[in-house]
Parts: C-alpha cells; sequence; structure tokens
C-alpha cells in the first residue's frame, strides 16, 4: 500500500487540485494508494506572504501523525509500505521512522520538497535561515527519506548549496504530478477573449517583487495591469482572468518551478520570465528576458524602458504566438509537470 500524506487543501493553491487529482492519477497507473488526511477544522487561511498556515499546518500534520500512529498500533502498516510526503517539509516523517525502525515494520518514505530555509529568497530562509535547528531539521528530514524529490535541477542545485555532502542516490528530478492541468484548464483556452491585460499570477511577498509589477503598470495605463492576490477571485475566477491575459509576468527572485507560468502557457498567455532560477532550465529564450532587468529595485529601474518595450512588443505578438505557446505548454507538461517519474521511482521501489 502507498500512503499519501497530503498537504493541506487550500482552495487558492494547487494544494486543493492534489487532493482530488494525485489519488486519481496513481490509481490509473496501478498503485494502491490511501490518503492519510488532517483535521478538516484546520485553519488554512495562509500566513501572509507565505504559503500556508504556520499555525494550522501543524494541527494538520499532528492529526495525520495520530493516524499514522494508530495504524501502527493497529497492525496496518506492513512490511514494503510506502508512506509518500507531499510535502517533505514535515517534521513527523521522523516520528514515522522511529517507529517502523522500533516495531521492525521494513517501509520506504518519499518526500516531495517545494522550499526550505536553504533558499535565501523563500519565506523560511529569509525568517529563520541562519538557525542551526531548522538546517539540522532540514538534515535529518532528508536522511529518513528513501526518496528526496525534487521538481527542478535548479532546486537539487540549491539544496545541495547547503548540504553538499548528502547521499545523491536518495535524490530524484521528477517533476511535480499535475498532468490533470491540461484537462482543468481546456475549456479557458479561448484566444478571442484576450485583451491587453498583463497577469501577476504570484503571492505577494518580497521575492516575487509585485512592486515592479505595480510600477510598470503606472507606465503603461493603456494596459491592464492585474494581481491576482488583490482580486480575491475563486479558482474559476482566477482561470477566466488568466484566459484574458496576453502576458503573464514574472520578476521573481526565488522560485524552484512556477506552476502559475506553466497555466498561463495552457490558455494562451506567454509566459515573460527572467533568465535565472528555474527558469532558466524550463523557459526558451523567446520567453524569457535578461535577469539583470528585474534583478532587484535599483536594476529594474535601469532597465526599465528596455522591459516596457518588451512588453509591448509581446502583447502585439501574442496571437501570432498561439502555436509557440502550445508547444511550450507541451513540453513543459511533458518535462516538469508529469508524475510519470515520480510513479515510476514509487512503483519500483513499492515492488508494483
Amino acid at each position: 500500500m502507498i500512503y499519501i500524506v497530503e498537504l493541506e487543501p487550500v482552495e487558492t493553491r494547487y494544494t486543493a487540485q492534489w487532493k482530488e487529482h494525485l489519488p486519481k492519477q496513481m490509481l490509473s497507473r496501478g498503485l494502491d494508494v490511501t490518503v492519510i488526511q488532517g483535521p478538516s477544522d484546520a485553519p488554512t487561511d495562509t500566513t501572509p506572504g507565505a504559503f500556508l498556515n504556520f499555525s494550522g499546518t501543524n494541527y494538520w500534520k499532528s492529526e495525520q501523525l495520530k493516524t499514522i500512529s494508530q495504524m501502527f498500533a493497529d497492525g496496518i502498516v506492513k512490511d514494503g509500505d510506502y508512506f509518500l510526503y507531499t510535502d517533505a517539509w514535515n517534521p513527523t516523517v521522523i516520528q514515522l521512522k522511529y517507529m517502523s525502525e522500533l516495531l521492525g515494520v521494513d517501509i520506504k518514505i518519499g518526500g516531495m520538497w517545494h522550499a526550505g530555509s536553504y533558499d535565501p529568497a523563500d519565506f523560511l530562509g529569509r525568517l529563520i535561515g541562519d538557525k542551526p535547528w531548522v538546517r539540522n531539521a532540514e538534515r535529518s528530514m532528508f536522511d529518513v527519506f528513501d526518496h528526496n524529490f525534487f521538481a527542478t535541477d535548479f532546486h537539487i542545485d540549491l539544496f545541495m548549496e547547503s548540504f553538499p555532502d548528502v547521499d545523491t542516490s536518495k535524490i530524484h528530478r521528477v517533476g511535480w504530478p499535475m498532468e490533470y492541468m491540461e484537462d482543468v484548464l481546456r475549456d479557458y483556452n479561448i484566444p478571442v477573449n484576450k485583451i491587453d491585460m498583463v497577469l501577476f499570477p504570484h503571492r505577494i511577498a518580497p521575492e516575487k517583487q509585485v512592486e515592479i509589477f505595480k510600477d510598470l503598470a503606472e507606465s503603461m495605463p493603456q494596459v491592464e495591469f492585474v494581481v491576482a492576490q488583490e482580486q480575491n477571485l475563486t479558482k474559476d475566477e482566477y482561470h477566466l482572468t488568466l484566459s484574458r491575459s496576453k502576458i503573464v509576468f514574472s520578476a521573481n527572485t526565488q522560485e524552484t518551478l512556477g506552476i502559475s507560468c506553466f497555466e498561463g502557457a495552457l490558455v494562451g498567455a506567454t509566459p515573460m520570465v527572467p533568465d535565472r532560477l528555474s527558469y532558466t532550465e524550463m523557459y526558451d529564450n523567446k520567453f524569457k528576458y535578461p535577469s539583470e532587468w528585474t534583478e532587484n529595485w535599483d536594476s529594474y529601474l535601469a532597465n526599465k524602458d528596455k522591459l516596457i518595450a518588451h512588453i509591448k512588443h509581446t502583447l502585439g505578438t501574442n496571437i501570432n504566438m498561439a502555436e509557440e505557446n502550445e508547444a511550450l505548454a507541451s513540453r513543459l507538461k511533458d518535462d516538469f509537470f508529469s508524475g510519470r517519474l515520480l510513479y515510476e521511482v514509487i512503483g519500483d521501489k513499492h515492488g508494483t
């Protein structure tokens, strides 16, 4: 049996879609899965600027640990079972390892790394990245996992800058299991609905540099610039807004994958991303602008005219880039937004 220790679902984030689609996708590959959920009353409103609720997530994880502990006590967990943590940053994996080894149950454990204190631009990196306890905790969690899953090579390199002596045989670059997105967004790909709109689809956090986007909006009043998180949109409303946009924009200084730009490509909104971070390995040159244009506020001001000209050009050519956006979406889906490699590792180690 494969037990999915799932992230708490947040309606406006991909985690709600994972809750619905990931078990179905794994079942369709012939993998037997059971989902270990948290409590329905766990707070899920994200901490401002962050990707989850820092108190609610511990309430959620504690209930999952309670469930897992009872499963061991009842003899439900068997030799050969597999536990997949859809967020590797979960200290309960240490208690799972404690139980499995002391009770003599031979299991395998995999964890999907999204972020951590090892990334100086990430929320955790900014707030607690210099704390020895958090680095030791991350190293311990890595060591517990039999398989440490990352979506991109950039993320692996970033992780190994802080932990250069880890066992690299435990590292797997697999992309994320999001093949469902093509079906979810298919009905939103309506080219005739597009207007001169540029969308900022990211969290409002320092590493996303929304101030650059807002300054561009003031400088280009003839174009509609929309910050999605300021609109309080449902997921459907967000996808409708995305489908009307001609550009989905990033000036991020932190990104280990970038789901929203892939969503843009799926509905014909041209991704405009800096040539840095995970974007470098993911995007063709035609979708990237020079990194120095938005490395920080001063570099933006020095290159502002170039960025404005680039936006104007892309708005004017969006309709002619339909095939290129489609080709980009297809390649990204195969290389970075498919669970194929993840399922192969789990299936092979699980013995299916």
